[in-house]
């Protein structure tokens, strides 16, 4: 996969402007329509049980994440999977904090037990409590240290489904073709959302392009860059929220080709 290819998708996410309803949480909203918007994507945010299997049905993707899970968001998140994966729509998981309370994990369970998902975007302790594998996790916080390509080659494989583990180096797994993105600032991790957000641009570029691994790739290799473009403007946390909005809307190729950062390796059996 080539820089060119990248720059491709991410056109490709601006051409169809793709519309990804958004079953998150009530920390992140805001930021994350306004990160949709920002790479040329449209959000609709709604959990009404009334609503979301006619949502999840007219939407490009959908994104579901637990980070503020009421036992009522439970039934509209299974709700918008089952409807999305009826039209043939890309679902992806953002498992946040699973493994921390049983009440998480328990909700996980019964998301993959009734909804097949393209992707599932989590650090590196939410992907090992999903398949079993001890990892600590402080709050909703990824702590300790550990082979995180095993790791994400052995929940795709476990899971049959794409996985991505994001952290210092971001993974990315189909469980036989594994890349690994080194784009991304430090900065990331001040500011609330910032995964949850990339979990919503991992869902447009999704649906703005077929070969979903290299979607995948592509939509963590842009988000990378807009942030080392980001610091270059701000002063601290705040500021870097503001201009890395600004950076998402408008990265570029010349951009891209100069600063992607990322390399493939091939380890195991691909279930995508």
């Amino acid at each position: 996969m080539n820089r060119k290819k990248i720059i491709q998708m991410v056109e490709q996410v601006r051409i169809h402007n793709p519309l990804i309803h958004n079953l998150t949480n009530v920390v992140v909203t805001n930021f994350t329509a306004n990160g949709l918007l920002a790479i040329g994507a449209s959000p609709v945010m709604s959990t009404a049980i009334e609503e979301v299997e006619d949502l999840a049905s007219i939407s490009n993707g959908v994104l579901i994440n637990i980070g503020t899970v009421t036992s009522r968001e439970i039934e509209a998140m299974l709700l918008a999977g089952k409807a999305a994966n009826k039209k043939g729509i890309p679902v992806v998981l953002d498992p946040v904090g699973v493994g921390a309370t049983p009440f998480r994990m328990k909700t996980v369970q019964k998301l993959l037990e009734n909804v097949k998902f393209t992707a599932i975007r989590g650090n590196a302790a939410e992907i090992a409590n999903i398949i079993g594998e001890s990892w600590e996790i402080k709050g909703v916080d990824s702590q300790g240290d550990g082979d995180v390509r095993r790791l994400a080659t052995a929940a795709a494989n476990q899971l049959k489904t794409m996985v991505v583990v994001t952290g210092e180096v971001d993974i990315i797994s189909n469980g036989k073709l594994t890349y690994e993105v080194h784009n991304g600032h430090v900065w990331m991790t001040k500011v609330t959302g910032s995964g949850c957000l990339l979990g919503a641009v991992v869902s447009a570029f999704l649906a703005a392009n077929e070969n979903k691994l290299e979607a995948s790739v592509a939509a963590l290799v842009y988000y990378g860059v807009a942030a080392e473009l980001a610091v270059k403007q701000a002063t601290g946390p705040g500021s870097f929220q503001t201009a890395f909005l600004d950076a998402l809307s408008n990265v570029n190729e010349e951009e891209i080709q100069g600063l992607a950062s990322y390399n493939e390796l091939i380890i195991g059996e691909s279930h995508v």
